[in-house]
């Protein structure tokens, strides 16, 4: 095989959900509950609505600052990802994969959390990447488009076939980067879906590269 970049999506693939779901539904509303006095489910319900409002499609729904800003909660989301960081729950192979396939190739990690979200929940297997990329806060996009990985390419100075992308969302991180002319990898832990580029857990990807 040519040498390749290999590319990562992060939650979902590398990390479970625990530490962003925390954030959202547990420390935010705690903070907001304390502040203006409510109880903890009032405030719970009433930022799940405001996250509603505002939609995944926008880049604010993904910014943890914006949320301070818009519920006034101050400057203190640096101390809220530190407090909940003990949530960062990485799947039980990712860290050994990464290792392994880092003896042989460049790796690096595209997600659409924020930048903020990214240094936090890396912080044990950051030392892997050489670059963190962020959809929200590097490119201004909030979905990984064919577009968005075309430009993702540009800027590393790489044609799309110089790259392999492996994640979980199945129009994201497989389809897109397909699209993009990227080998891209589907990892489906549901077991769900088979296929020359479809994998049921992280470690066989060792298998298709090494």
């Amino acid at each position: 095989m040519k040498k390749s970049i290999l590319s990562f999506d992060l939650t979902g693939t590398l990390a479970t959900f625990r530490f962003c779901d925390s954030i959202y539904f547990e420390g935010l509303p705690k903070l907001y509950a304390n502040k203006y006095e409510v109880e903890i489910e009032e405030a719970r319900q009433y930022l799940e609505k405001a996250y509603d409002e505002v939609g995944d499609q926008e880049a604010d729904w993904y910014d943890v600052k914006y949320w301070f800003e818009r519920f006034g909660l101050g400057n203190g989301w640096d101390s809220l990802l530190n407090e909940l960081s003990h949530n960062i729950q990485l799947y039980p192979e990712s860290e050994n994969v990464l290792a392994n396939l880092s003896k042989k190739f460049e790796l690096i990690l595209i997600s659409n959390a924020c930048r903020e979200f990214l240094e936090v929940e890396t912080s044990d297997i950051g030392k892997y990447f050489t670059r963190l990329i962020s959809c929200v806060s590097d490119f201004k996009e909030v979905k990984k488009t064919p577009e968005f990985y075309s430009r993702v390419c540009d800027s590393l100075g790489l044609k799309p076939d110089e790259l392999i992308h492996i994640g979980d969302n199945w129009q994201f991180d497989y389809i897109a980067p397909t699209e993009c002319g990227i080998t891209a990898y589907h990892l489906d832990r549901t077991r769900e879906k088979t296929g020359e580029f479809v994998i049921h857990n992280l470690s066989e990807i060792e298998t298709k590269l090494l």
